[in-house]
């Protein structure tokens, strides 16, 4: 299971796969060299991943205080059964 909390970048926590950089792995260009930003099928998937985890009203955000990131979790009561 993937730990989005861990790395520099949430993302980076699952594998990119059009350069195929592993998790935790910077996106590489066809040249070898870094990429400037993250690949859009990776980010995608970790939005998937994200969600399938924490749920579609989980957010994460940096905690500067803290120095690192932080699953904020929407706490959802089940209806009242009558």
């Amino acid at each position: 299971m993937p730990d989005f909390t861990r790395h520099k970048h949430p993302v980076l926590a699952v594998p990119c796969g059009e350069c195929r950089a592993a998790a935790g792995a910077w996106c590489k260009r066809p040249s070898g060299h870094r990429a400037a930003d993250l690949h859009l099928c990776r980010r995608m998937a970790a939005d998937r991943t994200f969600v399938t985890q924490h749920g579609a009203d989980a957010t994460i955000r940096y905690d500067a205080d803290l120095g690192r990131w932080q699953v904020e979790a929407v706490e959802t009561c089940a209806p009242a059964v009558s």
